[in-house]
């Protein structure tokens, strides 16, 4: 290349936007930085039941499979999801304070992240049930231009020792104690009519 030709390209690359030109990619640091802030904002909104704050961190294809394992697609079907449960005329979650916790860093697959943790949450429930559930969770995520949006989502908890699976025994129990009540006083309650039913048939026989 000629020294004429070389000052040439020079200018012409001086003169070129920034977005043209090869960007760096940002450090593993920066990343793991935007993605502790991305989990306090979620955390955040959905604590302060801020459902527009929820889904702007999330990208439109988005799947989330809940606890009670539905799985919505869509940030439509989030939303519908979410009113229902939580603000419609039949909602069942009256309110929800969460505190996410990561088992370790993001593992990062260039623009794909794939994070997963725990969750302690606190229900209320409409019928007055208040219960701490213990939960895990993975996510995935996504890098959008300078974004990281959550792509997948999905809650767990133990369907083998849960609160509400207690609370469901306690019930079932206290079922089976009134149940088992009623049929000895009702037995008690015909036994004695039986009885006099044949004091009596005996009083006239004699």
């Amino acid at each position: 290349m000629t020294r004429m030709s070389g000052c040439l390209v020079a200018l012409l690359i001086a003169f070129l936007p920034t977005a043209a030109l090869p960007q760096p990619a940002p450090s593993d640091d920066a990343t793991h930085d935007a993605l502790r802030v991305l989990k306090q904002q979620m955390e955040d909104a959905l604590n302060a039941q801020d459902l527009d704050g929820l889904l702007q961190h999330l990208h439109p294809d988005v799947s989330f499979t809940t606890m009670n394992n539905d799985v919505r697609v869509g940030k439509d079907a989030i939303r519908a999801y979410y009113e229902a449960m939580m603000k419609g005329p039949h909602k069942v979650v009256d309110r929800i304070q969460a505190k996410f916790e990561v088992d370790d860093l993001t593992r990062l697959y260039g623009n794909t992240g794939i994070a997963r943790g725990s969750s302690r949450d606190h229900y209320v429930l409409t019928d007055g049930t208040d219960v701490i559930i213990d939960g895990r969770w993975t996510c995935t995520l996504v890098r959008e231009g300078d974004r990281w949006l959550i792509a997948a989502f999905h809650y767990s908890t133990n369907v083998f020792d849960n609160p509400l699976l207690s609370r469901l025994k306690h019930l079932a129990l206290a079922a089976v104690t009134v149940t088992g009540l009623g049929a000895l006083v009702v037995g008690a309650v015909l036994g004695r009519r039986s009885r006099r039913r044949q004091a009596a048939s005996g009083a006239q026989a004699s």
